[in-house]
C-alpha cells in the first residue's frame, strides 16, 4: 500500500509539473476534483490565498504562472500513505523565486487539496543552518570591533542616524517572532511597545493566568522551550521567556514607547512616537501592527456608573483577587478571562457571581488535549516523530472550508466523552453552545467576537454553585451598592469586572493612522463564515492577517504562539521580497 501510494502521488505531481511548465492552467486544474482546493502561501500568489474549486484553481494559475516562472515539484520519499481512500503525500518545490514545501491529498486519482508554502527566497535565505554567519575573522585586524561593540553601535544608531526598514508595534510573541525572522533575513527592524520590557504584555495580566495551549504548540521560532518547562506555562514565566528571547535573538526593542500617529506618503511611513516621554519621529518603509488579535478593551457605558461606590474595571486591568477577600464581586461575561478571574476571586475568599449574557462554548483542557490539538502538539506526537515544524504544516494543509466538518466531528466526540460535565453545567443554569454550526471553540477562535472558555477549573466551581451564576441576563444599571439586572434582581457588589472582550483590531488602524485607512483595509480577522459575529462574504483565509492589506506598506501580525511561529516566516519573506524589489508594494 505505501508503495502504491508513493507511485500514485509521484505520477500526479509529475503530471502537474508538466502542465505547469506548459502554462496549461486548465489542464492543471483538470487534475483536481471539481470541489478541490489549492491553498497557496506566497509561492504563486505572493499572499495567503485558497482557490476553491477547479475553476478558481484555473483562474489563479492563469493569472500567476507567467510571474511564478519554472516550477518543479518533487515527492518527499517515504511520505505517501493511503487511508480511507485518501492518499496523502508531502513534497518539495521550487519556483523562480522561492523554495518551499507542500502537501497533497488525492481521492480517486484527483487532487482534493494541495498546499504550496514558500519557505525561503532564493538568494536571500535566512542566516541559519548552512547559511549561519561566521561570526569572526581569525587573525590580527587593527581596529577590530567586538560583537558587543557592533551590537551597541547598531542599537545607538537605530531610530536615530539609521531608520529601520520595518517598524513593528507590539512587543509580545507576534512582534518578537517577526523581528527574529527579519533579523535572519537581514532586514533592519525595530520593535516598540508601550510597556517597558519584552513580554510585559503577559506579565501585566491577571495573577492566575496560564497558557491554555500546551507547551509543544507554543515554541517560538529558532528557540524551543527547555525540556523541563511545564506543559502549561504561567504568564510570568512566559513573560520572562520572551524577554530572554528578545535578548538572545538580538532584537532591537524600545520599551515605554507609544506610537502616537502614522501616515504614509506613497513611499514610506512617518510615525510619531513618544519614547520615555520624549518625541521621536521614525520613517520606516514597512509598518507592522503586532498588537494581538483585537483592539482596545470594550468597556460598556452603564447607567448609574458615576454613582456606583464600588470598583469597576475591565478584565485587562484585573490583577489579583487578594485585595477583594470577603467582598461581593460580580463578573460580567463568560469567556476565558471571565472564568479565570471568577476562579481567582473565589480562591481569595471573595463572594463571586458570574453574569452570562449569552451562551458560551466550553471545552475541558484535558479533552482538547485528547481529541484536538494534543494529537499534533504533545509529547506523544513528539515521540511518534511529529516535529513542531511538521505539526505546523499539518495544520496548514487543511483548507478552512474543510475544517468545520473536521471540528464538528471532534466536538461530537468531546460532547459524548464529557456528557456528565456538560450536564452538570446545564443543571447549574449555564447556557452552552458549540457554535452556530456545532464546530466548537476551534472554529469560533477564527471568527470575530466569538466567546469560548477552555476549562482549567472554573467550571467545577460554577457547577457546584461556589461561583454564583445568572444566565441570560444583562446589566440594566448600576446602583450605589450593587448591580441591577435586566430581570429586576439586584446583586450587591463591591467590584464589577467587565470581561466584555475587545474592539475589533481595525480600531487600532483608525486610531493610529486614520478612520479612512481602517475603512479601506476593512475587517481584520474572521473568515466571513456568515455566522452572527463573522458576516460574509466568505474569505477562505483570515482577513488581512499576515498578508498584504489594501494600504501599501501596512501589515498585521496577530494570533496565538503557534500562529506567531508559523506565519512570522510567511510575513517576513513578504517584507524581505519588497525590500529586494522582488515584489512590488
Amino acid at each position: 500500500m505505501p508503495q502504491h501510494a508513493e507511485e500514485q502521488a509521484s505520477r500526479w505531481l509529475a503530471t502537474l509539473s508538466a502542465r505547469l511548465a506548459a502554462h496549461d492552467a486548465e489542464g492543471a486544474a483538470a487534475l483536481f476534483r471539481p470541489d478541490g482546493f489549492w491553498r497557496d502561501m506566497l509561492a504563486f500568489t505572493w499572499t495567503i490565498e485558497t482557490a476553491e474549486g477547479a475553476p478558481a484553481i484555473a483562474a489563479m494559475l492563469r493569472d500567476r504562472l507567467a510571474a511564478t516562472g519554472a516550477v518543479t515539484l518533487t515527492l518527499e520519499p517515504g511520505s505517501a500513505r493511503t487511508d480511507a481512500g485518501v492518499t496523502e503525500a508531502w513534497f518539495r518545490f521550487e519556483t523562480a523565486l522561492t523554495r518551499g514545501r507542500g502537501h497533497l491529498r488525492l481521492t480517486d486519482g484527483l487532487g482534493w487539496t494541495i498546499l504550496t508554502a514558500a519557505q525561503e527566497l532564493k538568494g536571500h535565505e535566512e542566516a541559519t543552518g548552512r547559511h549561519r554567519p561566521r561570526g569572526v575573522e581569525h587573525g590580527a585586524h587593527p581596529g577590530r570591533q567586538s560583537w558587543l561593540d557592533l551590537k551597541q553601535a547598531r542599537e545607538a544608531a537605530l531610530g536615530d542616524t539609521e531608520q529601520p526598514y520595518c517598524l513593528i508595534i507590539g512587543g509580545s510573541q507576534g512582534g518578537l517572532a517577526l523581528a527574529a525572522r527579519l533579523n535572519r533575513l537581514g532586514v533592519s527592524n525595530l520593535v516598540i511597545d508601550r510597556l517597558p520590557r519584552p513580554g510585559d504584555t503577559w506579565r501585566s495580566r491577571y495573577r492566575s493566568l496560564c497558557l491554555h495551549d500546551p507547551i509543544w504548540a507554543c515554541h517560538m521560532p529558532y528557540l524551543p522551550f527547555p525540556e523541563n518547562f511545564p506543559v502549561f506555562l504561567p504568564k510570568d514565566q512566559m513573560g520572562d521567556w520572551l524577554e530572554s528571547y528578545a535578548s538572545i535573538m538580538e532584537i532591537g526593542f524600545w520599551g515605554s514607547t507609544e506610537a502616537r500617529s502614522a501616515r504614509h506618503d506613497g513611499e514610506g511611513w512617518t510615525v510619531e512616537v513618544l519614547r520615555e516621554g520624549k518625541p521621536v519621529t521614525l520613517r520606516p518603509t514597512q509598518l507592522v501592527l503586532a498588537t494581538g488579535m483585537a483592539g482596545a478593551p470594550s468597556m460598556p457605558e452603564l447607567p448609574g456608573s458615576a454613582g456606583f461606590r464600588g470598583r469597576q474595571m475591565h478584565s485587562s486591568a484585573y490583577r489579583s483577587g487578594a485585595e477583594f477577600a470577603g467582598q461581593r464581586c460580580v463578573v460580567l461575561g463568560s469567556n476565558n478571562s471571565a472564568h479565570d478571574i471568577a476562579a481567582d476571586l473565589w480562591e481569595h475568599g471573595a463572594q463571586v457571581t458570574m453574569l452570562q449574557r449569552s451562551s458560551t462554548t466550553v471545552v475541558k483542557i484535558e479533552s482538547l488535549m485528547q481529541f484536538g490539538v494534543g494529537k499534533l502538539f504533545s509529547q506523544a506526537a513528539v515521540d511518534s516523530g511529529i516535529t513542531t515544524e511538521q505539526a505546523d504544516f499539518m495544520m496548514a494543509s487543511r483548507p478552512f472550508r474543510l475544517s468545520a466538518a473536521i471540528q464538528k466531528g471532534i466536538y461530537d466526540q468531546i460532547r459524548a466523552h464529557d456528557a456528565d460535565f456538560y450536564a452538570g453545567l446545564e443543571k447549574a443554569g449555564f447556557l452552552l453552545d458549540f457554535g452556530e454550526d456545532e464546530t466548537g471553540h476551534s472554529m469560533k477562535y477564527f471568527r470575530r467576537g466569538s466567546g469560548y472558555y477552555i476549562d482549567v477549573g472554573a467550571c467545577g466551581l460554577v457547577a457546584s454553585g461556589d461561583i454564583g451564576l445568572r444566565s441570560g441576563v444583562s446589566v440594566k444599571r448600576l446602583l450605589p451598592d450593587g448591580v441591577e439586572l435586566s430581570t429586576g434582581e439586584v446583586l450587591e457588589a463591591d467590584l464589577l469586572v467587565h470581561a466584555t472582550g475587545f474592539d475589533p483590531m481595525e480600531t487600532w488602524i483608525a486610531k493610529l493612522i486614520s478612520p479612512e485607512v481602517a475603512e479601506k483595509v476593512g475587517h481584520v480577522w474572521g473568515l466571513g463564515s456568515g455566522t452572527a459575529k463573522d458576516p460574509g462574504p466568505w474569505a477562505g483565509e483570515l482577513r488581512n492577517m499576515w498578508k498584504p492589506t489594501a494600504q501599501q506598506g501596512l501589515w498585521l501580525m496577530g494570533g496565538n504562539l503557534a500562529q506567531a511561529r508559523f506565519y512570522s516566516r510567511i510575513l517576513a519573506m513578504q517584507i524581505k521580497a519588497r525590500q529586494e524589489g522582488l515584489v512590488a508594494g
